[in-house]
């Protein structure tokens, strides 16, 4: 019966590290500060097809700000304006909408789609090997059924 019981001591960070798991775990439903799909409409309270943001954060309640543009459905940009491209970081789509980009003008290059939903760090969707999407959009078609 020799065994004994030995203290055992937890560091400091331990708490910390926990918080953080719990944190990460309930990601994927984090929107941070971006709006929720259903309530993507304009001032006069027509439908908007999705909200793009130029600056998206490692924190997600910090994302979708900076400068906002509003897509109407059928948007159809094969040209983003140039203080648009490639600087988009965060999105939105509206319900029953979506939106696909591609990563050179004229709509060329790679391409994804994204449904209804947020989207607040574009820096976790791929875009090939190497990449991903955040800075990297340079066209786009929205459309809502």
């Amino acid at each position: 019966m020799g065994a004994s019981l030995r203290s055992v001591t937890m560091s400091p960070l331990c708490p910390l590290l926990l918080a953080l798991a719990l944190a990460l775990a309930a990601v994927p439903g984090v929107r941070g500060a971006c709006p929720v799909p259903a309530d993507l409409k304009s001032a006069n309270g027509t439908r908007t097809c999705a909200k793009l943001y130029d600056k998206s954060d490692p924190y997600y309640e910090n994302c979708c700000g900076g400068a906002e543009l509003a897509l109407q459905p059928g948007a159809d940009l094969p040209y983003l304006p140039s203080d648009w491209t490639n600087v988009i970081s965060s999105l939105v789509v509206g319900q029953r909408c979506e939106l696909t980009v591609w990563s050179i003008r004229g709509k060329a290059g790679k391409k994804r789609k994204f449904s209804a939903g947020t989207y607040p760090r574009l820096e976790e969707y791929r875009r090939g090997i190497f990449g991903d999407w955040s800075n990297a959009i340079s066209a786009l078609y929205c459309r809502c059924n």
